[in-house]
């Protein structure tokens, strides 16, 4: 049936967007520090960069996948220096007012996580390697089955982060000035050595 394939996804779609990286530190950053709707907007990004390439390795577009593979150097080191960017700006973020949203660009919020997700096309082996495990690898070149393949890994990526902006943004109002000052410390520390770890692989 057509929902097990959407149910299949979703489950898939949970599982890859849950683990804590930078795209998870930066998410809790911009929901304490901006509010929920910018941390939910980065959260988007990331979950429709995990669609795009579910969808390449549910329909089987091997062409596609191996343009990506070979070009995995520049695009790593793309967003090493991208992680490393975002985390000075971390660092050296001053904090708005306890309890108020702080200004942020929501479209750039949204981009940001969607093009340092793309920056790691390896994760299209990955889907493809759980695809075929979970017995999905047959949905190639049938777009109609694909269509609710992605649809369920969309929908499951972006219900962890909004369970997981929605839980961090019920501790927001507990984060006063000088505690922002340390989660951005913190948060950029982490974001800029991850990034500083991806340029250190490419040697």
């Amino acid at each position: 049936m057509d929902i097990t394939f959407f149910i299949r996804g979703f489950l898939i779609g949970f599982a890859i967007a849950a683990p804590v990286g930078p795209i998870g530190v930066l998410c809790i950053r911009r929901t304490l520090a901006h509010g929920r709707a910018a941390g939910l907007l980065s959260g988007l990004g990331a979950a429709t960069a995990d669609a795009a390439y579910g969808m390449v390795a549910g329909l089987g577009l091997t062409s596609v996948s191996a343009l990506l593979v070979s070009q995995q150097n520049g695009l790593q080191l793309a967003g090493g220096l991208f992680l490393g960017y975002l985390g000075i700006k971390s660092i050296r973020a001053q904090p708005a007012a306890a309890n108020t949203e702080a200004p942020q660009n929501r479209r750039g919020a949204f981009a940001s996580t969607f093009l340092l997700t793309l920056t790691n096309p390896a994760t299209i082996l990955s889907f493809t390697a759980i695809f075929a495990g979970a017995g999905l690898a047959h949905t190639g070149g049938n777009y109609f089955l694909a269509g609710w393949l992605v649809l369920g890994v969309f929908c499951g990526s972006a219900g962890w982060w909004l369970a997981l902006t929605g839980a961090v943004s019920l501790f927001r109002r507990r984060f006063n000035r000088r505690a922002m000052v340390w989660v951005n410390r913190a948060a950029g520390v982490f974001i800029g050595g991850f990034g500083l770890l991806m340029l250190a692989s490419l040697l």
